[in-house]
């Protein structure tokens, strides 16, 4: 790793404020992403802003609904008695990622900030846009098993790794931030992550130096709330495909998907079509799909693990 400089933030506004005055700066909390990337040359940022010490651990009440700080370990959330009996879907999803280990470590935020699993963007020595702008994608027309088939260009194919978020899309979680300013915003998820376009090294609607603080889910929704995960061994592995369903007593619900987007994926219009079973709703999800010799395989998933999954709710519901 290249030298850098370090600080540990004393306020939320005070590390947003030093971000934007130090160029090249990152913040730093769990580290389980960052640092593996900065080890590989693919991550070199000249000052890192500690965070930890900031008092953003809490789930609390927030109106009907829960705020998770932006510090929540992985792992406190998945066991957290609120979400597991309100929001089963994200205790489901965080459990079903990464290793014990790392959900000790990995926090909120980071879970939806970490970066693409693609093999090209890991090797230095392939050609790759989000990794250095310009440079090309070598996923398109290499290896492309595991990426992504919607929401692609031709600067980018690459699926967002996070199993966390894909729940949190169904959930119509709010992401709050703080500007350097001091200014606060909220964002919904759905508008949080980016397409890959011309600027797949984009990923965020997040300005330079903003900070998340926390993330909130409205009011519970019920229903049956299932999170399955396909992937190619039972643990610690990035999905193929992942479907976060919540079904309700009336056949209505919502979907999203992983391992198919650049972006947690959901399609207002599928969820209409969910009480018409998966062949109906799949093909919303996966309307324009631009699929390659590797990964058509998805579009034939996707509908399956859906069925699977609609399959379950309605035995649940028996």
């Amino acid at each position: 790793m290249k030298p850098f400089g370090y600080e540990r933030a004393e306020t939320p506004a005070a590390a947003a404020a030093s971000a934007v005055s130090h160029p090249g700066a990152k913040f730093i909390a769990g580290g389980t992403n960052l640092l593996d990337l900065m080890k590989l040359g693919i991550e070199e940022p000249a000052y890192l802003i500690d965070v930890n010490g900031l008092k953003l651990d809490a789930i609390e009440t927030d109106g009907d609904g829960v705020r998770i700080g932006a510090l929540v370990r992985n792992t406190d959330l998945a066991a957290d008695a609120r979400i597991r009996r309100d929001y089963p879907l994200l205790s489901r999803a965080l459990l079903a990622g990464a290793s014990g280990q790392l959900r000790n470590k990995a926090t909120t935020a980071g879970n939806l900030l970490q970066r693409t699993r693609c093999p090209y963007f890991y090797d230095t020595n392939q050609p790759c846009n989000k990794r250095l702008p310009g440079s090309g994608c070598a996923a398109i027309g290499g290896v492309s098993r595991q990426h992504a088939i919607v929401g692609v260009s031709k600067a980018c194919i690459a699926t967002h790794p996070s199993d966390m978020a894909v729940a949190m899309r169904a959930l119509d979680a709010t992401v709050e931030t703080v500007k350097p300013d001091g200014s606060k915003r909220r964002i919904p998820i759905a508008d949080f992550h980016t397409l890959p376009g011309n600027t797949p090294h984009i990923e965020t609607v997040l300005e330079r130096g903003e900070l998340i603080t926390a993330v909130t889910l409205p009011k519970p929704v019920g229903g049956t709330q299932l999170y399955h995960k396909v992937r190619d061994r039972s643990s610690y592995a990035f999905a193929l495909v992942s479907i976060a369903l919540i079904a309700q007593p009336d056949g209505t619900g919502r979907v999203a998907v992983g391992g198919i987007a650049h972006k947690p994926w959901r399609v207002d219009a599928a969820d209409a079509e969910l009480p018409k079973g998966a062949k109906a709703a799949s093909a919303r999800l996966l309307a324009g799909a631009q699929t390659t010799h590797d990964n058509a395989y998805k579009v034939t998933l996707t509908e399956r693990a859906l069925a699977a999954t609609l399959a379950e709710a309605k035995e649940r519901k028996a």
